[in-house]
């Protein structure tokens, strides 16, 4: 029962401090990104920048948090970079930049060229773009990450929506520095982030001083509070007005970042609109192009079934006529016993093979014709004109 309890206590403390790892690194990112849009406002970001060099160290640790090594032949687990996780799942992502860094001649380690996709997706302002779309397949990045990673979890929402305020910074970067070496590992600078406190004698919270901002106001209205009050707390109430100064400036710039998300989610959504209604523009051409085709092939069918049915009425009449041109024929009128009586002529001479051919193909009353014409040209005579035709006498 106690090896019981302890390895449930040990297994409790385990995902306690899985999830505060998890809270803490998004908490960091959302500070780094705070602060690259602050420097953004004065100098235009570089690799030199210390918030920008923290920021691809914190978007490093949070997409090889838990990642899975990959299985070798002999059943060990070699280490993996998150490269190899970007490189399949945004594969699909149109227009993307993930051959050309996998193309990179200068860029041979699998951690640099992540670092240079941080960098390109930066400078194409399509950084919460790529971590979108790597989220929605659930498959590949299960497939990637074991439990409890933050891109499994809630976080990963949380993630792509703190990155897409990066998209209203120009990044200007080089991809051939020192950056890009992937032989040593990315290192958080926390300091930063750290927050220091006076001690709680000094420091009151905000509502107790805006309650007694408001309450010395109301108190110095009178005529009889002016003088000694505010003369002996002037260092207290020069603090005071300090942090309510840095407080509203706080709050400035997180509305300046709201507003800076909803316009972006608007040109989104007029660009999808835009696209849904072109989408919609080539379905009606393609079902008018189908409806088209179909009318076409339809009048084609019917055409050909016209003409084959007149084919036929055209073999059956041309079968007709030879047989009667045949019939009338004279020089090939059969007997009872099916021989030709002109089969020998007046001096026991048949008639040539040329012409019986002839006669066996006539098929219309045209090749009849022709035929007449092709007797009278080579002067083939009849069995009547042979014996009536001067010069020639009856054997």
């Amino acid at each position: 029962m106690a090896s019981l309890s302890l390895a449930r206590k040990k297994k409790n403390n385990v995902s306690r401090n899985a999830a505060v790892e998890r809270k803490n690194l998004i908490t960091v990112c959302r500070f780094s990104v705070k602060t690259l849009i602050d420097r953004s406002c004065f100098e235009t970001i570089d690799d030199s920048a210390p918030e920008f060099l923290n920021f691809a160290s914190i978007l490093e640790q949070i997409l090889s948090h838990r990642l899975k090594g990959q299985l070798t032949w002999f059943g060990y687990e070699s280490p993996r970079s998150f490269w190899d996780y970007i490189r399949v799942a945004c594969s699909k992502v149109s227009h993307s930049c993930i051959c050309s860094i996998e193309n990179m001649e200068n860029v041979s380690s699998s951690r640099a060229k992540g670092r240079a996709w941080i960098r390109v997706a930066l400078m194409e302002k399509r950084l919460s773009e790529y971590i979108t779309a790597a989220l929605r397949d659930y498959k590949t990045t299960r497939r990637f990450y074991d439990d409890g990673a933050i891109v499994l979890g809630e976080e990963a929402n949380m993630l792509a929506g703190m990155l897409l305020g990066l998209n209203a910074i120009d990044f200007s970067f080089c991809l051939k520095g020192e950056g890009l070496d992937g032989s040593y590992p990315a290192v958080i600078d926390y300091t930063p982030y750290l927050k220091f406190t006076q001690s709680s004698d000094s420091i009151s919270s905000d509502e107790e001083e805006l309650r007694t901002l408001g309450s010395s106001g109301s108190e110095s209205s009178t005529p009889e509070n002016i003088g000694p009050p505010f003369t002996m707390d002037e260092n207290s109430w020069y603090n005071k007005c300090k942090r309510v100064e840095q407080k509203y400036r706080l709050t400035l710039e997180q509305k300046g970042y709201l507003e800076e998300l909803v316009r972006l989610r608007e040109v989104q959504l007029s660009d999808s609109v835009t696209q849904n209604k072109l989408l919609l523009q080539r379905i009606k051409d393609t079902e008018r192009s189908h409806k088209l085709e179909k009318e076409q092939l339809e009048y084609i069918i019917v055409e050909l079934q016209d003409q084959l049915k007149s084919f036929h009425r055209l073999g059956h009449l041309s079968a007709d006529a030879s047989l009667s041109q045949i019939s009338f024929d004279p020089g090939h009128s059969q007997d009872g016993n099916g021989k030709h009586e002109g089969s020998r002529l007046g001096g026991g001479k048949e008639e040539t093979p040329s012409l019986l051919g002839l006669c066996g193909s006539l098929t219309s009353v045209a090749s009849y014709k022709s035929l007449t014409s092709l007797k009278s040209s080579e002067c083939l005579a009849s069995p009547t004109t042979e014996m009536t035709s001067p010069g020639l006498t009856p054997s």
